[in-house]
Formats: C-alpha cells, structure tokens, sequence
C-alpha cells in the first residue's frame, strides 16, 4: 500500500518551471479574455492588436527596447540583494536618487559629451548607493529591518526630484514648465531609439552572474544568503559582505535612473520612474535569484506593461488593465511555485 504526498525540491528543472510558467501565463490569458468578454469586448481582436502594436513594427519594438532597459537594472538590483538574504524594496528611491546625481552632473559640470556620460553613469551609481547606505548601515550595525527603511526612503527621493525639477532647477520659459532643462549629452542609439543602455544593462546581468558563480566573493555571498549559520562557522566576514552586496544593490539602481535620464527622457521632471523600482521587485521574484533570469523576466514584465498602454488606447480603464496586469503576475508566480513540488509515493 502506499500513500501520495507532495515534495518541495530546492530547486525545480528548467523545463518544469518553464511549462509552468507558460501554462500560468496561458490561464491568466483564458481568464482575462473571458472577463473582457462578459463585458462586451472581442477578446481575440484585443489580443491581436497588443501583438500587432508590440511587435508588428519597428516602433512597437523600440518601446519595448526603451521599457526593459529600467525594468530589467531594477530587477537586477533586488536580486543581487537577494543573494546575501536582504530584500531591497527601496530600488525606485535609489532609481530616483540615481537621476538626480546625473542630471546635476549633466547640467552644472561642464564637459564634452563622452566624458559628461561617464560622470553621469558614476554619478548615478553613487547616488543610488548614497540612498542605500542608512539601511544598510541599520541593518548591519543594528539589525534594523531593511523592508521599512528602504521603502520610506523611496518617498522622501520621489519628493526631492520633484522640488528641484519644478522649483530650483526648473526651466524657465521653456516647453516643460515642470521639469528641468534637457541635458545635452545623450545616450548614442543602439537601434532605433533604442540606446547603448540596453546592451549595458544585459551585459551587466551577466557579468554579476559571472561574479556570483565563479568568484570566492560570490561563493561567500551566496552561502551566507543560503545559511547565515554556515557562513558564520566557515569564518566568512558577513556583515561585510552585507555592506557590500547592499551598496552595489542600490548603485544599480542608481545606474538605472541614470540611464532613464541620459537615453530616454533626457531631462529630469516628476515622476520619471513610472514605478520602475517597484516593478523590479515583480522582475526579481520572477527571475528567482537569476541574474540571467532579470533579463528575460524584464523583458516579459516590459510586454506586459506595454501590452497595458495598448489596452487603454482601446478604451479599457486603468484599473482594468491592472487587474488583468496583476493577474497574469500572479498565476506566474504560483505557476514558479508549483515547478518545485512533485508528488512522490511513500511505500508503507
């Protein structure tokens, strides 16, 4: 006689969590197309014009490009925190702080265009670390919980750029009365509109892939994030690492705002993340601790808030594209759940 139960593997086989997500995704489609049918719409035409519009032409696929490049740096971000057994929910703060320090750079220090770009990429990442350093400090030295700290941080950075883009560094007379002047160096195109950020942002996901795979520091990283005990035994300087894998977390972001300044907006202005920082989160808990996995879970979240866009051109509300958005995010991430359990027989 033997009895069925449910088993959670550490890890689940990337075929099984691949059908699982395409099959979580597939679910929440049938059920969003059946709710848009109950109130009158044509949901097989509403799904033809999302894939149209996305990648039908050059232009849809450009804002894609231009939509993962934030998505997939934020994700980024949490997941290095992730690494070590932190959870960084202040990555729209550090993403915010990022753009300030550059658009300061870019429009008060004086330099040509290539050189002007690096400061700018240096002044975000610094600026994002700036925004992480007080939690990470708490949290080292006093063991004060980094969700709180990180989260309120991120209003008082959305406050601050707010002020100085419609007050202090305001353009005055010009197009965009509540956002500074454009900063002139810019992002070289990559293709299209598309800029050099996407191609910096992959490149980075995978050489921190790269870092935490082959390197001692990465090893150390990852086993005092598995099993803090082990990693105390083992002699490894955890707090120090901490400190570390947090600052490099928020300059990350840092780096991301940057690139939203330098490539995309090129000015700073109220409300320039369109909650990027918070969505990196959705990108993190879907790449489950990938780094590699950021780019193709950005890349997804990217369509999804693009396939959002595109509804509401078509007249659906906002709160019913979030619903359908939340949904579909959802069911992925029980979908990721459910790959790691399989049933097995206990022989009695």
């Amino acid at each position: 006689m033997a009895n069925l139960r449910l088993q959670r593997l550490p890890s689940a086989q990337p075929s099984t969590a691949l059908g699982a997500r395409i099959a979580a995704i597939a679910l929440a489609l049938v059920v969003s197309g059946l709710i848009l049918a109950a109130t009158g719409r044509n949901p097989l035409e509403l799904g033809a014009q999302v894939v149209s519009s996305s990648f039908g032409s050059s232009f849809g696929m450009e804002d894609l490009g231009l939509l993962v490049i934030p998505l997939i740096l934020t994700g980024l971000s949490v997941t290095v925190a992730q690494q070590i057994g932190a959870w960084n929910i202040g990555a729209e703060g550090q993403f915010y702080a990022g753009a300030f320090a550059a658009t300061a750079v870019g429009l008060f220090v004086p330099l040509p265009d290539g050189l002007s770009l690096v400061a700018m990429f240096l002044a975000g990442a610094f600026g994002g670390l700036v925004w992480i350093l007080v939690p990470t400090l708490a949290r080292a030295y006093a063991n004060v919980n980094e969700l709180i700290t990180t989260l309120l941080l991120n209003f008082v950075a959305i406050l601050l750029v707010y002020y100085v883009s419609t007050d202090l560094w305001r353009e005055r007379g010009g197009i965009a009365n509540s956002a500074t002047p454009r900063i002139p160096a810019e992002m070289p195109e990559f293709w299209g509109l598309v800029h050099w950020g996407l191609p910096i942002a992959v490149v980075m996901c995978v050489a921190m892939a790269a870092l935490l795979t082959f390197s001692r520091w990465g090893y150390e990283v990852r086993l005092i994030g598995s099993n803090p005990s082990a990693g105390k035994y083992a002699g490894i300087a955890a707090r120090r690492h901490l400190i570390t894998v947090m600052l490099l977390s928020g300059a990350i972001a840092g780096v991301a705002g940057m690139l939203e300044i330098a490539g995309t907006v090129h000015r700073l202005q109220g409300g320039i993340s369109n909650s990027y920082g918070y969505l990196g989160i959705m990108v993190a808990v879907l790449a489950r601790g990938s780094s590699v996995g950021v780019i193709f879970a950005g890349a997804l979240m990217a369509f999804i808030l693009n396939s959002g866009i595109i509804l509401q051109t078509q007249g659906l509300t906002t709160s019913t594209v979030l619903a359908i958005t939340g949904l579909i995010l959802f069911l992925t991430a029980i979908g990721d759940e459910l790959s790691h359990y399989r049933i097995v027989r206990d022989k009695a």
